[in-house]
């Protein structure tokens, strides 16, 4: 080894991702693309979407929240329904987030009732009908799913 060499800058080579590796995650992606691409300029019709069980029960609701977590849900009276302190509330002040940038989108006031669905199988679900978004709760564990359930118990 001369003098002038340079230090190696690079990791060992034995902790080095192999190129091939590189190379399939980078093709993967661009399959990836290329089939959502496909599927969009197509208007391909969504799958594997849960399927829509008749409403059993349906609640109109207002939600209300602020960053530190803290929520408020009325009923479409504006009557409390429940009040969550700061460290209960994260999860309603987030899908009140979540409805409030949706309906940002498209100008819509925030303060609409959304729906709360028990449906057909015991899938709770809430719709908003002003923006068409929707979110089926189960995905977002059983804690977060018996929030929402107890509000169509509340009278």
């Amino acid at each position: 080894m001369t003098s002038h060499a340079r230090p190696r800058i690079h990791a060992k080579a034995e902790e080095m991702i192999p190129r091939i590796m590189v190379r399939a995650m980078f093709g993967l992606t661009a399959v990836v693309l290329l089939i959502v691409t496909v599927a969009t300029l197509t208007d391909r019709p969504v799958q594997s979407t849960p399927p829509q069980g008749e409403i059993l029960t349906e609640r109109a609701i207002v939600l209300t929240g602020d960053a530190s977590g803290a929520a408020r849900v009325l009923d479409a009276t504006g009557t409390v329904i429940a009040d969550f302190a700061s460290d209960k509330g994260g999860f309603v002040a987030g899908i009140e987030r979540v409805i409030a940038r949706e309906r940002a989108k498209i100008g819509a006031a925030p303060t609409d009732p959304v729906l709360l669905r028990l449906r057909a199988g015991n899938r709770l679900s809430l719709y908003d009908p002003v923006t068409g978004w929707s979110a089926e709760l189960m995905g977002f564990g059983a804690s977060n799913t018996r929030t929402f359930a107890r509000l169509l118990d509340q009278p």
